[in-house]
């Protein structure tokens, strides 16, 4: 044993030769000079986000920048709970809600690649219950008579993936939200607000996608998603059910206290518990802005992550297309204190690819067109930039969704984030 260690530092110094000692030398002073002028667009983020803090806009927020190859800006401001004023750290949990999305979609999508399932397979195959969902003929919102009629298109896993397969949320339709069934009537998956592929509408689509995973599988989602994705992605911070041990770096549950739009924002009395009985595709995981840029740097890169692919660079590259056609992604307008409007939405002109909405038009200082994102209900938001191989992730966790305050912290990140990029 001593002879070989003895001989690996005899080797060592040969190992290099002056040219290469000159070269290393070379690109560690131009990392140095590029980190000097890169820190000042760091710090501009920071001011931008701490600025947010001090005017109280929002309580905390968690944001991260990855590019290709790694983290390229992390900060972390505020605090965790209004109530007791915990510091928020960068590795605070988060629910993330409909972030979740994407994730269940890339499940799909895998399952699609060992040809289990396609995209254009009627999904009633595997789900008997999505057969002929009735379809909304009529609805009258003052009486609330309504008259349905059997659907005649098969909703299959493309449909669900964009969100054009008829199912909403109460959320987001004020006929789900007012709609109740007659007596000896029950509609556990319907009615659908349209016939399949006519309309895009966001809705519960994704949460028969996590079913579809299941049945497909043989797996739990939870199981697939953390044997398939998290740990091959090293996301040892993302799951459904909270470990007692990483309770403490969960942020509280908050909300805007009353309707005006600057209210003050005070802890939820109710606490979600620790546990989710029955994970959904649509919803339900609990993340952090570290464990979502390793998934969104996966997708940078087109399917792989330090040696782990994920999937098929072809793969990734079609769920980024459109899949929606003629039809376009409407701005909501929400139909419960939830949300406020989905104003964040270029109207009737951005697109939706297998899991993303697809940024139509390119805005001055901010993503380019083609950029996928999402958020979640609790005003978690992310957008991956595939062109200029950026993708950033802003955290915060209150009600309502899409609150003008937390969209503003959102865009002046964004705009930070793009002239912290030019500086690269």
């Amino acid at each position: 044993m001593i002879r070989i260690i003895t001989a690996v530092f005899i080797m060592a110094p040969f190992a290099f030769s002056p040219a290469t000692d000159a070269a290393q030398a070379q690109a560690q002073a131009q990392a140095q000079a590029q980190a000097q002028a890169q820190a000042p667009e760091r710090a501009a983020i920071d001011r931008q986000l701490r600025a947010a803090i001090e005017r109280k806009d929002v309580p905390g927020v968690v944001a991260l920048v990855t590019g290709r190859q790694g983290v390229i800006y992390q900060g972390a401001f505020g605090v965790a709970d209004v109530a007791t004023a915990r510091p928020l750290a960068a590795d605070a949990l988060f629910r993330i809600a409909s972030m979740s999305k994407p994730i269940t979609s890339v499940a799909a999508m895998q399952l699609v690649e060992r040809g289990k399932i396609a995209l254009d397979d009627p999904v009633e195959r595997l789900l008997p219950a999505l057969a002929k969902l009735p379809v909304f003929e009529a609805f009258d919102a003052k009486s609330g008579q309504y008259r349905l009629r059997p659907s005649t298109k098969p909703i299959t896993l493309r449909h669900l993936l964009t969100h054009t397969s008829g199912l909403g949320y109460a959320f987001t339709s004020t006929t789900l939200r007012d709609f109740k069934p007659r007596s000896g009537e029950a509609y556990p998956l319907g009615p659908l607000l349209f016939e399949p592929g006519e309309q895009w509408w966001y809705g519960t689509s994704t949460d028969v996608v996590g079913r579809l995973v299941e049945v497909v599988s043989g797996q739990k989602l939870d199981d697939y998603v953390r044997r398939h994705i998290f740990a091959p992605l090293a996301m040892n911070d993302t799951f459904y059910n909270v470990p007692s041990d990483k309770a403490g770096r969960l942020v509280a549950a908050q909300q805007r206290d009353g309707a005006r739009l600057n209210g003050t924002i005070v802890r939820q009395a109710a606490q979600p518990g620790l546990t989710v009985p029955r994970p959904s595709g649509g919803g339900g995981l609990v993340s952090t802005a570290s464990d979502y840029g390793r998934f969104m740097r996966m997708l940078l890169n087109g399917g792989e992550l330090d040696g782990a692919r994920v999937l098929k660079a072809d793969t990734v590259a079609v769920m980024g297309q459109n899949h929606i056609g003629a039809v376009s992604v409407p701005a909501h307008k929400v139909a419960t204190p939830r949300s406020r409007d989905f104003s964040f939405i270029a109207d009737g002109r951005d697109k939706w690819g297998l899991g993303f909405l697809i940024t139509a038009d390119q805005v001055a200082g901010k993503r380019s067109a083609g950029s996928l994102s999402w958020g979640g209900i609790n005003n978690t938001y992310f957008w991956i930039d595939p062109s200029r191989g950026i993708a950033g992730v802003i955290l915060m966790q209150f009600l309502p969704f899409a609150d003008p305050q937390a969209l503003a912290v959102y865009d002046a990140f964004e705009r930070a984030t793009y002239r912290l990029a030019a500086a690269m």
